[in-house]
């Protein structure tokens, strides 16, 4: 089988290089082998990170089980956006799809499908900072935001960067089974295989936008040690204030008190662990839970789940 890069000037090096690296460790311990072909407009393609690549210009002959990946490049302006390769490349992409073959992009790749006329009245997604521009530009596109890939009708786009990874992973899953992906999971050192209806942003990165200096201290405190108990005048002795001082800093701050938030912590982890594989019982011991009874429940209440996706919103 062959995977079919298509690389635009400008490419971000590890949109390239996730799946690249997934379909490489595929061949390593399942013995089946994909050929990995890398094709531009021009035979040398410089990466946003500086790095030259060297890619072919000769289309080559595809059949309906190989795969085309269109990796996201740096967006400079909207006009880039549109027009991020020729029509003529664009046109192969759209002929391998109308053929039964499959399509793939990373992060910014979901604009160059746009141009391609793929993503009308189809379920697509992209990194969230650009997911607004790709409704403006392909207004048919039936976005979804804010998760990490989508598939529809063979095309599968996902939200850029490391989620690139994610879903490479899942397309092995499909195709040669869940026992494969995990397995190159495993080699590649991927602490989890997400779905792809995990949000973009973790807990942890999602509640960082503040400017309260005390709430960033006491959330590195329980990043790093969420598993373990944290009673709260554990926390606030560590930062040197009162329970009373901590509290309220964290609720003006985040709307939750610390545990609440430790708790969105473990309740996400556990369900990447359980998305791999792990059951609810494994899973509650692995990020702290004393019984998977408070797993459950907190995985059943309407307070912890937002669209699917873990949230403090309670």
């Amino acid at each position: 089988m062959k995977v079919v890069f298509l690389l635009a000037q400008d490419v971000h090096l590890l949109d390239v290089a996730g799946p690249s690296q997934v379909f490489s460790m595929v061949n390593n311990v399942s013995g089946i082998s994909w050929n990995q072909i890398y094709l531009a407009d021009t035979s040398t393609v410089v990466s946003h990170q500086g790095l030259l690549l060297h890619a072919g210009t000769e289309w080559p002959k595809l059949a309906v089980e190989d795969l085309v990946v269109v990796p996201g490049w740096h967006i400079g302006s909207a006009s880039r956006l549109s027009q991020p390769m020729s029509d003529a490349l664009l046109d192969r992409v759209a002929i391998h799809h109308r053929k039964g073959g499959e399509v793939m992009s990373v992060c910014a790749g979901a604009f160059a499908l746009g141009a391609a006329g793929l993503l009308a009245e189809r379920r697509a997604t992209t990194h969230h900072t650009i997911q607004d521009r790709l409704a403006e530009l392909y207004p048919r596109v039936r976005l979804v935001r804010d998760v990490l890939y989508v598939s529809d009708d063979r095309i599968h786009t996902s939200a850029g960067i490391a989620s690139g990874i994610d879903l490479a992973l899942n397309l092995i899953s499909e195709r040669l089974g869940a026992r494969v992906a995990a397995r190159a999971a495993r080699e590649m050192v991927v602490y989890a295989r997400r779905n792809g209806t995990e949000p973009q942003l973790s807990v942890m990165l999602r509640h960082r936008g503040h400017l309260d200096d005390l709430v960033h201290q006491a959330q590195d405190l329980i990043d790093e040690r969420y598993v373990e108990k944290l009673p709260l005048a554990d926390l606030a002795e560590a930062i040197a204030v009162s329970e009373r001082t901590l509290t309220r800093a964290f609720v003006r701050t985040l709307g939750v008190t610390p545990l609440r938030y430790q708790q969105a912590i473990r309740l996400e982890r556990a369900e990447l662990l359980i998305a791999s594989g792990s059951s609810v019982e494994a899973a509650a011991r692995e990020v702290g839970f004393e019984e998977a009874r408070m797993l459950r429940r907190l995985r059943s209440s309407k307070k912890f789940q937002l669209n699917g996706a873990t949230s403090l919103d309670f």
